[in-house]
C-alpha cells in the first residue's frame, strides 16, 4: 500500500495520475497547505522540503522497512521502478523518459509556477515579472510543441514525462497560453485528459478539495504560510 501525502496541485496531481494509471493500490493523506499542515512534524519527517507531494510505501520491493520518497519526479521514478510500468527497460527509451522528466521538473514547473504567482497572488502587479514568466511558459510550451510534432507522446509511448507535464498545461489559461498556438501541444493535451486514469485522478482532487477548481482571494494568513516562509 502506498500513502499518498497530497494536496490538489499540479505536482499532486502527477501523482494521483500515475497510481490511477497503473493500479498500485494507494491511500490519500490530504495536506491542506493553505492552512499550514505541511510543517506538521509527521509530514516533516518524510518530506524534509515541506512540500507536497510524498509517500511512503508499506511494501517496498525486496521487503524491509517502509519507505518514503520526497519530491514529485524522484516519486515517479520510484513508483515506476516499482511498478515496472510508464519507464521503457531499456537504456535509450529510458534516457528518452527521464531527460523529458528533468525538463519539466527543472523548467516547465518552477517557470508555469513563477507565472502563477506574479500573475494571481502578488498583492501588487509587477508587470515585468509577469511579462517575464509568461514569455519563458510560453517558449517552454513551444519546445513541447516541437517536440510532439512527430509523435504521440514526449517520448514515444505514454510514460512518466507525459504524466509529469501534462498536470502543468492544465491551467493554461490562467498562464495566459492557448493551446490553439500549440497544435500538437493540444492534440497531447486533449489525449492524456480524455484518458480514464486522468479523469479519476482529476475526480480524487474534487472530492479532497472541493474548492480545487474555484479561484478564490488568498487572506493574508494563507498568503503568510504559503510564501512567507524564511529558514527558520
Amino acid at each position: 500500500m502506498i500513502e499518498l501525502y497530497y494536496w490538489t496541485t499540479p505536482n499532486g496531481h502527477k501523482i494521483t495520475m500515475f497510481l490511477e494509471e497503473t493500479g498500485l493500490p494507494y491511500r490519500i493523506v490530504p495536506v491542506n497547505i493553505n492552512t499550514g499542515a505541511q510543517f506538521d512534524p509527521t509530514f516533516l519527517a518524510i518530506a524534509p522540503n515541506n512540500r507536497i507531494p510524498a509517500i511512503v510505501d508499506h511494501d517496498p520491493r525486496g521487503g524491509g522497512a517502509p519507505l518514503s520518497v520526497f519530491e514529485s519526479g524522484a516519486i515517479l521514478l520510484y513508483l515506476a521502478e516499482k511498478s515496472g510500468r510508464l519507464l521503457p527497460p531499456e537504456l535509450c527509451g529510458r534516457v528518452e523518459v527521464m531527460q523529458w522528466l528533468f525538463w519539466q521538473v527543472a523548467g516547465l514547473g518552477p517557470m508555469a509556477g513563477q507565472n502563477h504567482h506574479f500573475s494571481r497572488y502578488t498583492p501588487e502587479p509587477i508587470p515585468y515579472a509577469i511579462e517575464r514568466y509568461v514569455k519563458e511558459t510560453n517558449r517552454l510550451y513551444g519546445v513541447l510543441n516541437r517536440r510532439l510534432a512527430d509523435r504521440a507522446f514526449v517520448a514515444g509511448e505514454y510514460s512518466i514525462a507525459d504524466i509529469a507535464a501534462y498536470p502543468w498545461v492544465v491551467p493554461h489559461e490562467a498562464q495566459g497560453q492557448k493551446l490553439e498556438d500549440f497544435p500538437h501541444l493540444k492534440r497531447w493535451f486533449q489525449a492524456i485528459h480524455d484518458r480514464p486514469a486522468t479523469v479519476r485522478a482529476y475526480q480524487k482532487a474534487a472530492s479532497v478539495n472541493p474548492s480545487v477548481n474555484i479561484r478564490t482571494t488568498l487572506t493574508e494568513e494563507t498568503r503568510r504560510v504559503l510564501f512567507g516562509q524564511a529558514a527558520h
